[in-house]
Order: structure tokens, then C-alpha cells, then sequence
């Protein structure tokens, strides 16, 4: 059977989505599990952009999800909604958009299509899943795509993307660094520049602001001794930070030089948040793990260690109020 799309309507819901209005989003208890009746922030995925499991891998991490041949994992993603105005936006365009998208349609209670998505750089989990806008799935009319100058001319100058905008699938918008998009007057983002491997697109996090709360988005980034913005700082301007948390520790890469992937270890990030108070520990969610990450499991001993130090683990199907 095919499912499909057109101006933006959706004409059939696929049985899978049927099925998830069952089940129920889950959180830490300071987090809302209702529908707000303003705007939400929803975490549609947390895992690094290749997934958990990962093609190729044999370790332990994988081999049990393998095996089942099924997983419930997904690459990092957020949803923001607006109940009031019906719109929704996502942030990255991952590999698991289809689902993704449909979970957050489950929460929202309307089956449009994005009013926006959101990208933050060119690797693979944050903007391939934008093929399954083209002609070959849904046939997306127009559904605008907001990335920065460098991603935008890489969407437009190389295939299969080119192509996306050529058939009219996407309608690209450019942002500026530090330059806030004002969606409605309840709604705004914030995009700016974070140091990270810039092959073919300049990096960015964004600042997501509702009419009570704010939230930080740093899936990727190289280091924060290398960004020239105070983390510490920028966590204490907003109420949820959801930053890169790829690694436990370097001790999770073997076969690789973990030079070529840099990140901050979420041991790194602890020690240099240790000082900050309760109420900006607990801001903190790290997120975009790595499938070795031992935090993907919540009963491992890094989870327990994280929550027992103040800070918190991005979960997929986690609501927040903004």
C-alpha cells in the first residue's frame, strides 16, 4: 500500500500512526506529559546521526538490537508545536523523519505537514532525511527548509537535494547568525555558530523561544573550549539545554582516532559545570549519543552517575512547556 502526500495535506494516516496514539510520552517528573495549550518542545530523537545500531558494528551495544531486528532509537530530533496557531516545526531533517514526524503529528492532533524545518549542518542525521520529501515519497508542495547560507548553496548545487528545490518539494530560506526569526508572536528562533567539521556547511545551534521559556540546541560541536561563546553563560540565559552528549568518554572508541570526531565528553561537560547550582545543573540535558554511549541504556552506570551529579538525559517522546 502507498501512502502519500499532496499540498500539504495528508490524505491517508499510515496504521503505525493508529498505533502510536497509544502509547504514552514518557519523562523526568519536572517535564509535562500533557498537551499545553500554548507551545511545547518535544525530543524526537537522541541518538548520534548513523543510529543505534549502527551499520557494521559487533560490539555488545548493538548485537542484542540487531538480533531483534527492530529498535525504537532514533537519530536527534526535536518538535516544537504551537496548539494555538496549529503549526509545527521540526529541528534536523534525520533519517527516522517519517516517524518522527508522525509522533509528533500524535501530540500536536493535526496531520499537516512541517511549517518549518530546521537544519542545523551537512552530516548525515541532520538533513538526509529531507529525501523522503521528494518525489520518490511524499512529493512535499513548498514546505519551507530554514538553514544557513553554506547549507543552503549545498542543498541547491549538488543532487539529489538540488532537485528537491528544482521540483518545488522544498522552498529553502536563508537565516542569519544571531539574527532572530520571529515565527509568530508566540514563537522565535535563534540561529548561531558553533565550531565543528565544516566540510560542506557551517554548524549551527539554535536558541528556541516560546512566550514563558526558552531552550538551548547543541546536538553537535567540537569543543566548548573551542566555541567563542561561554556555555556556562548561555545555559544560565534559557530554561532547558539539550547540548552535545556524543561520548561518555574517549574509553567508547577503539577502532577510531578520536581526534577526527571531537567532541565534549559528557565527563568533560560535568566537570566544567560541577560549580553551577541545582537549578542550572538540572537545565542541562545531554543529547545526540553516540550508539557505544552507555547512557542509551537508563539503568547503566553512567545514566545513574549523570542524574545523581544534577543533570539530566535527553528521552525520546520528552515534552517540555515553552
Amino acid at each position: 500500500m502507498v501512502w502519500y502526500f499532496k499540498k500539504n495535506k495528508l490524505n491517508k494516516l499510515p496504521f503505525l500512526f493508529i498505533l502510536l496514539l497509544s502509547i504514552s510520552s514518557c519523562g523526568n517528573p519536572d517535564e509535562s506529559n500533557e498537551i499545553k495549550p500554548g507551545i511545547e518542545l518535544m525530543v524526537l530523537g537522541t541518538v548520534q546521526d548513523a543510529g543505534s545500531p549502527q551499520i557494521g558494528c559487533k560490539k555488545k551495544c548493538c548485537a542484542q538490537l540487531l538480533a531483534n531486528g527492530l529498535t525504537e532509537r532514533m537519530v536527534v530530533s526535536l518538535g516544537a508545536i504551537d496548539h494555538i496557531s496549529k503549526t509545527q516545526y521540526l529541528f534536523e531533517a534525520t533519517p527516522n523523519l517519517s516517524m518522527q514526524l508522525s509522533n509528533m503529528q500524535r501530540v500536536s492532533g493535526f496531520s499537516s505537514m512541517p511549517d518549518g524545518i530546521f537544519i542545523t549542518h551537512a552530516h548525515i542525521g541532520h538533513y538526509t532525511g529531507l529525501m523522503y520529501l521528494g518525489k520518490e515519497a511524499m512529493n512535499g508542495d513548498s514546505i519551507k527548509v530554514y538553514s544557513m547560507d553554506r547549507m543552503g548553496t549545498f542543498l541547491n548545487s549538488n543532487g539529489p537535494w538540488n532537485q528537491l528545490v528544482s521540483n518545488g518539494n522544498i522552498d529553502l530560506h536563508t537565516m542569519r547568525k544571531n539574527k532572530e526569526l520571529v515565527l509568530n508572536k508566540r514563537l522565535s528562533i535563534t540561529p548561531f555558530l558553533v565550531p565543528h567539521r565544516d566540510e560542506y556547511s557551517e554548524t549551527v545551534g539554535f536558541t528556541i523561544k516560546g512566550p514563558n521559556k526558552s531552550a538551548l540546541f547543541i546536538p553537535d560541536i567540537d569543543k566548548w573550549s573551542k566555541w567563542e561563546e561561554d556555555i556556562v553563560k548561555e545555559i544560565e540565559k534559557v530554561d532547558y539545554a539539550f547540548i552535545d552528549g556524543t561520548f561518555f568518554s574517549g574509553e567508547e572508541i577503539e577502532h577510531r582516532d578520536i581526534s577526527e570526531i571531537p567532541h565534549p565528553f559528557i565527563q568533560e561537560s560535568m566537570t566544567l559545570f560541577e560549580n553551577l547550582n541545582k537549578v542550572e545543573k538540572a537545565k542541562i540535558y545531554f543529547i545526540h549519543f553516540n550508539h557505544t554511549n552507555p547512557v542509551l541504556d537508563p539503568n547503566s552506570k553512567a545514566s545513574k552517575e549523570i542524574l545523581k551529579r544534577g543533570f539530566k538525559l535527553a528521552r525520546k517522546n520528552n515534552r517540555f512547556a515553552l
